[in-house]
């Protein structure tokens, strides 16, 4: 678990591990300047350390004087700093001993090697961040694409936070307002169950708003899987390969050639994907065969979305139908394959049977279509985003706010029922507290410590 002490000095190597340019060593607690300034020796004798100001000197040892490297020295008063202490950064080359030698002296002065995530976890304790925005560091810093690290900038600056506010001050007025109806019913001021309804759908559509982010999230964070699905030797592997723009699965005539499954990721504008190739679906011929198919079949029962292949050379199957209406219900794309070749099944033959699906007709081996695919899966499984979007980026945040429409929803059916005006109030309570654990407010020693934890060393 995490220290809450923070009478101590913490002290970590805040830039990537390995050689660079630039190194950072961050300190932060009561003694963080004291210990620096046993560290650092300004070239220019009447330098005086102030806050928000770099300082040019030299790093040495404070036990025998001898240098080490040199550089900066940038020190940020509590409590106007990234933690909401006294924090001092180190910026010196890039080496790594010399990184690992500062961090060292730091110790021996007085400080403690930080966990992984402390300085942001201190930020939250301070209360300069919440916990949404504490995630939001960490979407930044492993952010795939530019709209990622945006939108992530955008959850820093408190954009969720806020859109959390206002829901949290709606449910509490619609909490205040049952609650003098229950204290002062003799005032004669009933709840009108239409206006009740209206404010509980006006907070709910919002929470359903924000829910259905997540997908979006999702896919720019890299966590939707695609699967290829289809029936042997219609071109899983080839499309694969061409997807990800390199010889990754073997190819042959041969049908079965892929018994296992391979995943690999892709990125299609702003959107990153998980994309996995697998055995082909149907009928097997070894135990080899069967246990490559009933992994695929897993695989695909899992996968966000599904691209299932048909082979456009051959009639459509029997085998074909059942392949399709076993996942009709799923998100779901056909691509017809095989384009190159005479046609004996057409994009026409597969939108008349299924209008319902999205149908796309290619050649993987001639590498014809593959930009309109790719546009596809990014309209499909990546939709646009507006520029003033919030996103959810985290499935810890996507469930609390389920199980906040969940108890909004169950008032509003009480509501419409008629029950008990008292129910309804303890239903909207629950939101309130759901909220709380969202933003932090409510706090959970076993919460924080799986948040900060995935936090890199340093950050």
């Amino acid at each position: 678990m995490y220290p809450l002490s923070l009478s101590e000095t913490i002290v970590a190597v805040s830039t990537p591990p390995g050689p660079g340019g630039i190194g950072v060593v961050r300190l932060s607690g009561p003694q963080a300047l004291p210990i620096a300034k046993s560290l650092f020796q300004p070239r220019a004798k009447d330098k005086a350390i102030n806050p928000n100001r770099a300082v040019f000197g030299v790093f040495q040892d404070p036990q025998n004087d001898r240098p080490l490297d040199e550089g900066f020295l940038l020190y940020f008063k509590a409590p106007r700093s990234y933690t909401g202490e006294d924090v001092v950064e180190f910026s010196l080359h890039g080496s790594p001993v010399v990184l690992e030698e500062i961090v060292r002296l730091s110790v021996v002065r007085g400080a403690r090697p930080a966990l992984r995530g402390e300085f942001t976890l201190r930020a939250f304790l301070f209360g300069r961040l919440d916990i949404l925005q504490a995630e939001a560091v960490d979407d930044l810093i492993k952010a795939n694409s530019l709209a990622q690290a945006r939108l992530a900038f955008r959850g820093i600056e408190g954009a969720l936070s806020k859109k959390i506010d206002g829901l949290r001050k709606e449910t509490i007025g619609l909490i205040a307002r049952i609650e003098a109806e229950i204290e002062f019913p003799e005032d004669g001021l009933p709840v009108s169950d239409r206006r009740l309804l209206g404010q509980i759908d006006r907070i709910a559509g919002s929470i359903e708003t924000l829910i259905r982010s997540h997908a979006t999230g999702a896919a720019l964070a890299g966590d939707v899987t695609l699967a290829l699905v289809g029936r042997t030797n219609v071109g899983k592997s080839t499309l694969f390969n061409d997807l990800l723009e390199e010889q990754r699965a073997i190819v042959t005539p041969y049908a079965g050639t892929t018994r296992d499954f391979l995943r690999e990721r892709i990125r299609i504008r702003e959107a990153s994907f998980a994309l996995v190739d697998m055995a082909g679906l149907g009928r097997a011929r070894s135990r080899v065969e069967r246990d490559g198919i009933r992994r695929g079949k897993k695989i695909a029962s899992a996968a966000d979305g599904l691209l299932l292949l048909i082979d456009g050379s051959r009639r459509f199957s029997a085998e074909d139908r059942t392949l399709i209406d076993s996942y009709r219900k799923r998100k779901l794309m056909l691509v017809l394959n095989k384009a190159d070749l005479p046609a004996k099944t057409t994009p026409a033959d597969l939108r008349k049977r299924y209008p319902e699906i999205p149908v796309l007709e290619i050649s993987a081996l001639r590498k014809k279509g593959l930009a309109e695919l790719r546009e596809k899966i990014n309209e499909l499984f990546a939709p646009i985003i507006p520029s003033d979007e919030i996103v959810v980026f985290r499935t810890r945040d996507k469930l609390l706010l389920e199980e906040g429409l969940a108890h909004l929803r169950r008032a509003r059916d009480m509501v419409a029922r008629g029950r008990a005006i008292e129910m309804i109030a303890e239903e909207a309570r629950h939101v309130i507290e759901v909220i709380g654990r969202l933003t932090g407010e409510i706090r959970s020693d076993e919460v924080l410590n799986d948040i900060f934890s995935r936090f890199c060393v340093g950050k």
